[in-house]
């Protein structure tokens, strides 16, 4: 097994990339297919990410909302047509932000960066 650390910070590098690609905007993602597409496969592999976590972290840090990123996962990998973007904005814009800095948090906890 690999060290969680090391997907924590995946995570994190994820969520920066997502906000790197979003920068200009909600109209500006919406009308761009690239960067859906870019931001859409960088959340499944984020969300991937939280599915390599051990339960024992998971458990330990219950204010990260777990099963509702493994539920967005099963959306972006088997319902995809049914992708409703406008719903990914609104994620993007609170949900991210939170998640990233519970991961940071809890990697700073761990002695990781």
């Amino acid at each position: 097994m690999k060290d969680e650390r090391l997907y924590l910070i995946h995570i994190v590098e994820c969520a920066t990339r997502i906000q790197q690609y979003t920068s200009e905007g909600k109209d500006a993602f919406l009308k761009d297919g690239k960067t859906q597409d870019a931001v859409l496969r960088n959340l499944q592999i984020l969300a991937e990410s939280t599915q390599r976590i051990s339960l024992n972290l998971k458990a330990a840090h219950p204010e990260v909302e777990w099963s509702k990123i493994a539920g967005l996962r099963n959306i972006l990998v088997h319902d995809y047509l049914g992708i409703n973007l406008v719903r990914i904005w609104e994620i993007l814009q609170h949900g991210l932000p939170e998640l990233k800095n519970q991961v940071d948090s809890i990697l700073k906890a761990l002695g990781g960066p």
